[in-house]
């Protein structure tokens, strides 16, 4: 029998915790003096020296995975209503996209952050297209029909969505938050419904859509 180290597992723990801890103060640094925060800046958050915040990351990119992955966290827990969808498609469509966007501008430093750092597995935007994917899948097997379509449907409507959002947030006034959510929200249906219409599938925009056995 293997005996475990205790003093290890205690070490290791507090490892973790120390990271949580960075990363958290990252977040407020980030919030605080936006994207092109230094990591002088999240360390002075953190308040500690720079070199000791190295000695819990290997470097830059291992701080910035970590925020991305928390980010991502953070965002799974905000969008609840693209996680467990209910209602019709515009109902559906219209909360996740009015809850989406609330986040968004509550977070617009930490949404250029991660817009400039490199996607990786645990990046929002993968996060989210990644579940839209699996969402249109057991749509589409519902349906009977061939679930190909719903990987490049669910990337695309993100892509979309992040490209106007990020022109929006760069460049306001020209719409107000409702109006730019009504007009997302009308062209995602627009494309969800050419999709399916594709398929030979159509479906009443205003009608409750039950969650597919696979999904529920």
């Amino acid at each position: 029998m293997t005996k475990v180290d205790g003093r290890a597992t205690r070490w290791a723990g507090q490892q973790e915790r120390r990271r949580a801890e960075f990363v958290d103060a990252a977040l407020a640094a980030i919030a605080e003096h936006g994207p092109d925060v230094s990591t002088e800046q999240i360390a002075e958050r953190a308040g500690v020296a720079r070199t000791r915040l190295y000695k819990h990351f290997d470097d830059a990119a291992d701080l910035q995975r970590a925020i991305a992955q928390r980010a991502a966290e953070l965002v799974k827990a905000e969008l609840e209503p693209l996680w467990h969808p209910s209602g019709s498609p515009n109902e559906m469509i219209s909360t996740v996209i009015a809850t989406h966007l609330r986040w968004l501008t509550e977070h617009v430093h930490l949404h250029r952050y991660l817009a400039r750092a490199a996607p990786g597995p645990t990046d929002v935007r993968g996060t989210i297209a990644r579940h839209l994917s699996r969402l249109f899948t057991g749509y589409l097997t519902a349906f009977g029909r061939d679930p190909a379509p719903a990987d490049t449907i669910a990337f695309g409507l993100v892509g979309y969505v992040e490209s106007a959002t990020t022109r929006w947030l760069d460049h306001p006034g020209a719409l107000t938050l409702d109006q730019l959510t009504a007009q997302l929200s009308g062209t995602i249906w627009a494309m969800l419904d050419h999709t399916l219409r594709a398929v030979g599938v159509e479906l009443d925009p205003d009608r409750p859509l039950p969650l597919p056995e696979a999904l529920s």
